[in-house]
């Protein structure tokens, strides 16, 4: 109501050649970019007041404010949301994970969904911090510590063997007031996986999740998965022996390796596209992460020792790609053919899946453990995979900043350009619904209202490469 005030009192003041009214920043000539409809408006001006827009106008003369930005030529679209990133490797590298922040807003990138590890009580506390201005990064929903089966490979889970235990780890959720949940399957059993999905959203949680090969993705979606974490997951979809070989996991009578062999052997288009469109009807979303996937299949032929995007990555940080890149090493010739492929049948998903109707969300699975996928520029990557692998540029765009909003239930705050939105933008030099690499072309970044031009992004990015070769001592909290 009062937001709607304020608009009503501004336009009369216009109007009538009143006083101007206050705003905190107005962003002046710019060409909005619709990703909703694949559409752009030249010659606005973007108003801005208390962490809102609150007109989106041809003449912000009836505005008073504190800031301008000058965007002629330039093209104004919603905040990135990076819509699968990890926090973790212990309370040694709390400081490197938290300055890691920086390098998602000097990318575009203005919110991100955490998808576990190990320091989530860091990760809460972030989450206030950055929500209230005392610490630099993007904006962040968090499912919290996952859960996971006893003795899980994974560090952070919260273990549980029995539904007692699944009842106890929702309620520690619940107090932590995490945003979503997300459920594991290394050893988690395929029963206590659904136990775990039901009480979850019995209790209103979204919940997201690898899926254990002993169901079959028809069921998880059955019962009420918000998403499918990994496109690895979505090959068994187009399995006519789904159903099967699942069933015969389940019953100890297949291992599950062979099974899985077995599904991507026998893939069939017609029945992915026929299980994705069951998927699409239940609202069971999937977030391909590709990037990190690639760059784990072909680890043989970049092992990205020469990256310059290394000095923004803290050695600690740089240490836990150890793991993934020794295993790599260790493959023969046939192994390292069937990560390709594997890769590429993923890859090929895409299409399908945009198809069959399904929701794709963008998210990097940057962070921790996972080799050279960076914070930041892995964003960037992702789209330009995406739209590789058969979308357009608007779809690519929309699996980051309108269905990463929408997952989460908080779409009438984000996803536009528009009065009464977050004011979360990016400024870019060029259309990226035109050319998805024209998202790396930053020119301005505007998080919680607050602007940073190219200067101030340049030394966000300077900041975090002190840190990470240890010249700075300080945390990056501003």
């Amino acid at each position: 109501m009062r937001l709607t005030a304020l608009i009503l009192l501004a336009v009369l003041a216009g109007a009538c050649g009143g006083p101007r009214q206050p705003a905190d920043l107005v962003i002046e000539g710019a060409t909005v970019v619709d990703v909703q409809q694949g559409t752009t408006t030249s010659g606005r001006d973007i108003v801005v007041r208390e962490g809102r827009i609150i007109d989106v106008t041809p003449d912000a003369s009836a505005y008073a404010p504190a800031t301008t930005l000058d965007a002629a030529g330039a093209f104004v679209m919603p905040g990135l949301w990076d819509n699968h990133v990890h926090f973790g490797g212990g309370p040694a590298l709390i400081e490197e994970n938290r300055n890691l922040l920086p390098l998602y807003l000097a990318h575009g990138i203005t919110t991100v969904r955490d998808a576990a590890g190990d320091l989530s009580d860091s990760v809460l506390a972030w989450r206030t911090q950055v929500a209230d201005g005392t610490l630099l990064g993007p904006r962040i929903f968090t499912s919290g510590p996952k859960l996971e089966g006893i003795e899980s490979i994974w560090p952070g889970d919260l273990e549980v063997g029995s539904e007692a235990d699944v009842r106890v780890a929702l309620d520690r959720l619940q107090a932590m007031q995490v945003d979503c949940v997300k459920i594991t399957e290394n050893t988690l059993t395929a029963p206590l996986f659904m136990y775990g999905l039901d009480e979850a959203r019995r209790r209103g949680f979204i919940v997201s999740a690898h899926v254990p090969i002993a169901l079959t993705l028809d069921q998880v979606s059955e019962a009420g998965l918000g998403s499918i974490e990994h496109m690895s997951y979505l090959l068994r979809g187009g399995s006519p022996r789904e159903a099967d070989l699942s069933g015969a996991v389940g019953a100890g009578r297949m291992s599950p390796g062979d099974a899985l062999t077995a599904m991507i052997e026998s893939f069939d288009a017609s029945t992915a596209v026929a299980t994705f469109s069951r998927l699409a009807a239940r609202g069971t979303a999937v977030t391909p992460t590709l990037n990190g996937s690639r760059i784990l299949a072909y680890l043989d032929q970049d092992a990205h020792a020469g990256d310059a995007y290394l000095r923004y990555i803290g050695p600690g940080l740089q240490k836990t790609y150890e793991g993934r890149v020794t295993r790599a090493a260790a493959d023969d010739a046939a192994a390292v053919e069937r990560r390709h492929a594997r890769f590429e049948r993923s890859a090929a998903l895409v299409p399908l899946l945009q198809q069959a109707g399904v929701t794709l969300l963008a998210g990097t699975d940057a962070g921790f453990l996972n080799s050279f996928n960076y914070p930041g520029i892995g964003l960037h990557d992702e789209l330009a995979l995406l739209a590789k692998s058969g979308l357009t540029p608007q779809q690519a765009l929309a699996a980051s900043v309108i269905n990463g909003p929408a997952f989460l239930r908080v779409a009438d705050g984000y996803g536009a350009v528009a009065a009464g939105k977050t004011a979360d933008l990016v400024i870019l030099d060029r259309n990226p619904l035109d050319d998805i690499w024209a998202t790396r072309g930053i020119r301005a970044v505007v998080a919680q209202g607050r602007p940073f031009d190219r200067a101030a992004l340049d030394a966000m990015l300077a900041d975090v490469a002190s840190r990470a070769s240890g010249r700075s001592a300080q945390p990056s909290v501003q």
